[in-house]
């Protein structure tokens, strides 16, 4: 664990502060040091900012027990989401406030999931996320996933995959990633 903060399952009273954390963790996208953004890309960015997930499903996970919280002192700093899919775990939301990043918040989030799906007796957690981020594709793979080749996705993948690219994400830039349990 992380000196100061602490890894566990979310409070009902802590769900309504999360969207204030996703939406600054996705200011992250939009700093030049990150990659280049391009006009439409700062367009979707802001988009995604002013789009964080509803509270009523982010309460519809912590009853799954599926929504795990990083917290300091003072309350929650990061969070993650968790949903099944096929016979898996997908890791749908990582997000931690950028004022406590680059301290292992989100490594701590990460494989506190990951102990939550070996519990469960899950065989493998997946994910889809940019190959290209340092924060994304390349920290997934220092916890452990491996990006997945085109045919080991399973329908209800490349189902997601057909709605990323709807919603105008670029798929070229994105990849699934599983780790095995």
């Amino acid at each position: 664990m992380v000196a100061g903060y602490s890894v566990r399952a979310a409070r009902p009273d802590e769900l309504i502060a999360l969207p204030a954390i996703e939406a600054a963790a996705a200011t992250l996208h939009l700093r030049p040091e990150v990659a280049p953004v391009s006009p439409r890309d700062q367009r979707d960015l802001a988009a995604a900012i002013s789009a964080t997930t509803p509270v009523r499903e982010l309460e519809i996970a912590r009853q799954r027990g599926h929504l795990l919280v990083a917290a300091d002192d003072a309350g929650p700093v990061g969070f993650l989401i968790l949903a099944p899919l096929d016979d898996d775990l997908y890791l749908e939301e990582v997000d931690v406030h950028p004022d406590h990043g680059r301290r292992g918040v989100g490594r701590a989030l990460v494989m506190s999931a990951l102990a939550l799906g070996r519990a469960a007796a899950v065989a493998r957690m997946v994910l889809s996320t940019k190959h290209d981020l340092a924060f994304n594709a390349p920290f997934y793979a220092s916890c452990g996933f491996r990006a997945l080749a085109d045919d080991e996705l399973s329908p209800r993948m490349r189902t997601m995959r057909a709605a990323e690219a709807a919603r105008g994400l670029p798929i070229e830039r994105r990849v699934f990633m599983a780790c095995a349990l």
